[in-house]
């Protein structure tokens, strides 16, 4: 019999720790099904004016949809991208001046790789979007290209600082005027990870596994006996 217990210690030890490991992956999952419904709803409030935001705050304003009317500046700063059915393309990073007199950041959407030498002056833009503050850049991320401008993610402080700008950054959604060959690339919550099914599917695998093992071994030290 002692020849059993340390194995089956070992293994029920292991199976309960793999076990408990899945479960928590699933109480995450539920965490975070529950935050994304909140930005899913949060995109899709009813938008507030822009100019009436004195000082938007990435903690609290993140996602929150606004209103914008006013013009472009001509000046932009292209982001690598690409969009699924069209290829590789660049996404366009305007300075945008409201209204009320505010120099804002305005991501206008996706260009094709064709159009990035195309013209694009300074034109009037009407619409709805939301302010966003992505965390795109780590210390792998290339720093823009000096030659080309091209930039490899997008950085609102830095662009702000670029263009002379507010680090703010509105993400059109919709938008009346010159489009200009720029098609909007709304904010939704599909580029926000959740893989904690996968994880969990995968804890639970290697506790069955483990329990295989464990009784493997058992049947073996039992064949010793014999």
């Amino acid at each position: 019999m002692r020849r059993y217990l340390f194995p089956l210690i070992l293994g029920l030890g292991g199976i309960a720790i793999l076990m408990s490991l899945g479960f928590w992956q699933l109480r995450r999952l539920e965490w975070k099904e529950a935050m994304l419904a909140e930005i899913a709803a949060k995109i899709a409030a009813v938008p507030v004016p822009i100019d009436n935001l004195a000082k938007p705050d990435p903690a609290t304003d993140m996602y929150l949809p606004v209103s914008i009317e006013g013009t472009t500046t001509g000046q932009e700063l292209l982001v690598l991208s690409g969009r699924k059915g069209q290829g590789a393309g660049y996404e366009v990073i305007a300075a945008y001046e409201t209204g009320g007199g505010r120099r804002i950041l305005l991501d206008r959407g996706f260009v094709p790789e064709e159009a990035k030498a195309a013209a694009r002056p300074a034109t009037a833009i009407t619409g709805a979007g939301n302010l966003l503050w992505p965390n795109e850049t780590d210390s792998y991320t290339p720093p823009p290209d000096a030659k080309t401008g091209l930039w490899f993610a997008r950085d609102v402080a830095a662009m702000a600082n670029a263009l002379g700008t507010e680090p703010v950054m509105v993400v059109l959604a919709t938008a009346t005027g010159d489009a200009q060959g720029v098609s909007p690339t709304p904010v939704d919550t599909s580029t926000i990870v959740n893989d904690h099914r996968d994880y969990a599917i995968t804890w639970f695998s290697l506790a069955l596994v483990w329990a295989g093992m464990t009784g493997f071994l058992l049947w073996r030290i039992r064949q010793r006996q014999i």
